[in-house]
């Protein structure tokens, strides 16, 4: 079960079991993440087709040198092309990666041990009460637009220190083709009940312009 169905020469029977193998095995995989993962249908439509596609290409590649280069290549510049993902999504793709570099080289029963062993792992790791930081669910992202006219340092000192247990500058960036400046805070609420009258003193200081106040993530571009 473990040893590789490849020969030297790889024939087709042996490339569409590994195929089918490889999809099989890459469904159930993403199945069993899309319990943990928030994420849209295409992102597991795609880690469900990864082993596969992986494996293909390294059946294909087989030891030529010139082939496996080109496909780095290739693989760079679509990583390049490529959206950021959080954590979560990161890891499963890694994971489909490398079951598909074990299905590629004929050891089907690895690929399959790898994607569902996994896959049972996470879903045990996530289940577990350790690694979790109650400060950090509490974090959120002020985002305040003010006026070009406004001089934003310390103007709105006394309202974070009436109301926030914590904040942090974040950034600034001009914004509506530079009339405008968007202010950025990591902050933490001393009373979460209090988050409308927080908004409301502070929208009495920006001359009612938009205020955000959101989760705060830290792998996602905050400005």
């Amino acid at each position: 079960m473990f040893d590789s169905i490849y020969s030297s020469i790889v024939t087709p029977s042996q490339f569409f079991l590994m195929a089918g193998a490889a999809l099989l095995a890459g469904f159930l995989y993403a199945v069993l993440m899309s319990f943990r993962i928030r994420s849209t249908k295409r992102f597991f439509i795609v880690v469900a087709v990864i082993p596969f596609v992986v494996g293909a290409v390294i059946t294909f590649v087989n030891g030529n040198i010139g082939a496996g280069v080109a496909i780095g290549g290739a693989f760079g510049l679509i990583r390049f092309r490529s959206a950021q993902g959080s954590a979560d999504e990161i890891a499963a793709i890694l994971v489909a990666m490398c079951s598909g570099i074990a299905f590629g080289m004929g050891y089907l029963g690895y690929g399959v041990a790898i994607l569902l062993g996994l896959s049972i792992v996470f879903l045990a790791f996530s289940c577990l009460p350790v690694f979790e930081h109650k400060s950090l669910a509490q974090d959120q992202l002020l985002r305040i637009t003010i006026p070009e006219s406004l001089e934003y340092n310390g103007v709105f000192d006394d309202t974070f220190k009436h109301y926030l247990k914590k904040v942090e500058n974040a950034g600034v960036k001009t914004t509506g083709m530079g009339s405008m400046f968007r202010l950025s805070f990591k902050v933490q609420m001393k009373d979460p009940s209090e988050e409308k009258a927080f908004i409301d003193e502070l929208r009495t200081r920006n001359g009612n312009l938009e205020i955000a106040l959101l989760p705060y993530v830290e792998t996602q571009n905050q400005l």
